[in-house]
């Protein structure tokens, strides 16, 4: 057996990197226009490609759109899942592995945290999502609900683990709009170190909120 895999064909390798530059389009053409104003001549305008060959790859406006949030969906689910794979296997190096996750530069940019806005907020979209991120965002949320629950025990409190979890999970939904609607919005770092403040709120044996 080689050491190393066969070379990708070119036309395939082609096609692929065709795709990413579509949805990288669709993205910013999302944060710009809104869900319901983007169109595939707007996308194919934004690659600098025709608007038969969006069609090409992806068939209509609604197989882009899908494709789009999948993307997006499994870019934001490998981002987390491999923090907490390269943190520290303790409740509190997992739970501040999940928290910066979020802020990680890669993912929380204007363009992602507007088109994730659009998704969201559109009456439209909102079976698209549920049928494309329902179970990953159920994932996400089981996984931080359980490391909550660690994080209660090892305390011995009283604290309601689901509750807590959704705290911390609406306080970084509440930073990432923030993020997106404010006139100047607060850098990467602020935007951390809020979700950090809630979380040394519960735990502050584990968080201490900056000054």
């Amino acid at each position: 057996m080689p050491d190393i895999a066969d070379p990708v064909p070119p036309r395939k390798q082609s096609r692929d990197a065709r795709r990413v530059q579509v949805i990288e389009a669709t993205i910013e053409t999302l944060a710009e226009r809104g869900y319901a104003r983007t169109t595939v001549t707007d996308v194919a305008r934004r690659a600098g490609i025709s608007h038969g060959l969006v069609l090409f790859h992806f068939d209509s406006k609604e197989g882009l759109l899908t494709e789009t949030l999948r993307s997006l969906a499994a870019e934001y689910r490998d981002n987390w899942q491999a923090a907490l794979a390269a943190a520290e296997p303790s409740p509190q190096a997992q739970l501040a592995a999940l928290l910066d996750a979020d802020f990680n530069p890669a993912i929380c940019t204007p363009a992602r945290l507007a088109t994730w806005c659009a998704f969201w907020g559109e009456a439209q979209s909102r079976p698209l999502y549920q049928a494309e991120c329902g179970a990953k965002d159920d994932d996400y949320i089981q996984r931080l609900e359980a490391i909550c629950a660690a994080l209660i025990a090892a305390d011995g409190s009283i604290l309601h683990p689901a509750r807590v979890a959704r705290v911390l999970r609406v306080t970084t939904e509440g930073v990432w709009l923030d993020m997106m609607t404010m006139a100047a919005p607060y850098p990467l770092p602020e935007a951390r170190a809020t979700v950090i403040t809630a979380a040394a709120a519960f735990f502050p044996r584990h968080f201490v909120a900056s000054a």
